[in-house]
């Protein structure tokens, strides 16, 4: 008998192990998933610390508006010297004095208090702050919806590389009973040599695919592993019901209209308009007007050795009133200022119409995937059903001669193929449903819950 020009190289021990044994795991729904990520990954701290930032916007807006209280001291040596000539006294005549301190303590002390009662720049700044506030709300929104996508994408990315590892481990398999019994069958002399290379060639492929689908789930259990802060041992996601169906979909001109309205990223930018449009406000020619109720109090001393003996002087100011700002020429900075508001409210307004066009686009191509994912599941699923039935033909039809073994290769290999593509189909419609509610900005827990309901126990 002569041997087979290739023959396949068996699997070392720890890796038939590690890709054979079936460890001891416990199912996880993706609300529990969700919940856990939301508690433990780094992501949500950061969408916590972004909603945080919400206080401080509104308590600096609120702040614009209330009296501010200033208060100053100094003390130093300072040596000072005065002259008058030509004064007129209370009790008659003319003269002149002078006064002189050399080396004298200077102490100042000083308070004073304003209220704006009229300014258009602060009444936009307020607006912007309080629409910060705003922004800031909806990047944590639109941050954490992301986030809850991302979630479920890597609970069914798990999914996938698990099923995907133990369909190619069952077509591995399958693969080496073909070549085992294409080796007996060429010792007898009842297959050519052929059917030997081409089973070792395959099993070959499938042991590298193998490989590789081993490294996939590794690697899919550790980002989840990370996000959860669970062994890795004890996930086990939960597959999709072979009836699972999507909730109803509403039309399709309501789902447009919804995104424009309600889409989170729309609304950020549509927040970040306003945002330039008070901009434009605090720029205009009477922006830079403000009118003030001003307080102020102090007291200057002087006290030292002069030239005619110890000398002490004191002043004391009291003041209230009202304080008037007109900017008359700013060299050009003001209407400068102006120009660039004016250009960035009108970039800001593109923005808003290209945030509407590009999320009505994804809702349509969203919309159009949900209604027809149901057929498209019927379609693949009796494909599988079809590759299944097909691979049963042709295991009888190897065995009494009529096909080879390349064709029952290729139908094990169409049949695992079929069975990936439904479960991979059933996992994207799902996926779909939730990307839906994100683009209408319904996006919730109670979103997640009605996907897992969809989840076999």
């Amino acid at each position: 008998m002569r041997s087979p020009l290739f023959k396949p190289r068996p699997l070392s021990g720890w890796v038939l192990a590690a890709l054979l044994a079936t460890p001891s795991v416990q199912a996880l729904d993706l609300v529990k998933t969700w919940e856990l990520a939301r508690a433990h990954d780094p992501q949500m701290q950061v969408v916590a610390a972004t909603r945080s930032s919400v206080q401080a916007f509104e308590a600096q807006a609120q702040a614009l508006w209330r009296p501010v209280l200033m208060g100053s001291a100094t003390v130093g040596a300072m040596s000072a010297d005065t002259s008058t000539t030509g004064a007129q006294f209370s009790m008659g005549g003319t003269g002149g004095f002078a006064t002189s301190a050399n080396a004298a303590t200077s102490t100042r002390w000083s308070l004073q208090a304003k209220q704006p009662l009229y300014s258009p720049e602060r009444q936009a700044q307020q607006a912007q702050l309080n629409t910060a506030a705003s922004v800031a709300e909806l990047r944590a929104d639109l941050a954490q919806q992301q986030f809850m996508l991302l979630t479920a994408q890597r609970y069914f990315n798990l999914l996938l590389a698990e099923r995907q590892e133990q369909v190619l481990k069952n077509q591995y398999a399958a693969v080496s009973r073909s070549l085992t019994e294409a080796k007996d069958r060429f010792a007898l002399g009842d297959l050519p040599v052929t059917d030997t290379h081409e089973a070792a060639a395959r099993a070959e492929g499938l042991k590298a695919q193998l490989l590789a689908a081993v490294s996939e789930v590794q690697m899919a259990r550790s980002v989840l592993t990370d996000s959860t802060r669970l062994a890795a041992d004890v996930l086990k996601p939960l597959s999709p019901k072979g009836d699972a169906a999507v909730t109803a979909v509403p039309p399709l001109a309501q789902v447009l209209e919804q995104v424009r309205e309600a889409n989170t990223g729309v609304r950020l930018q549509k927040a970040q308009q306003d945002v330039a449009r008070q901009e434009l406000r605090k720029h205009e020619r009477s922006g830079g007007v403000t009118l003030d109720l001003v307080a102020s109090a102090g007291r200057d001393r002087l006290s030292g050795d002069g030239d005619f003996g110890p000398s002490t002087n004191t002043q004391k100011q009291q003041m209230v009133g009202l304080s008037l700002n007109v900017p008359l020429y700013t060299g050009g900075w003001r209407s400068a200022k102006l120009q660039e508001a004016v250009d960035a409210q009108t970039r800001a307004a593109a923005e808003v119409d290209l945030a509407v066009q590009q999320a009505q686009q994804q809702a349509r191509s969203v919309w159009l995937a949900l209604e027809t994912g149901p057929a498209r599941l019927a379609a693949l699923k009796a494909s599988w059903q079809a590759s299944t039935a097909r691979l049963e033909a042709t295991r009888l039809g190897r065995q009494v001669g009529d096909r080879t073994t390349l064709a029952l290769l290729q139908a094990e290999n169409d049949a695992a193929q079929a069975e990936l593509a439904w479960l991979r189909a059933q996992t994207e419609l799902l996926l779909t449903r939730l990307q839906l509610d994100a683009l209408t900005g319904s996006m919730s827990v109670q979103s997640l819950q009605a996907l897992n309901a969809q989840l076999a126990p």
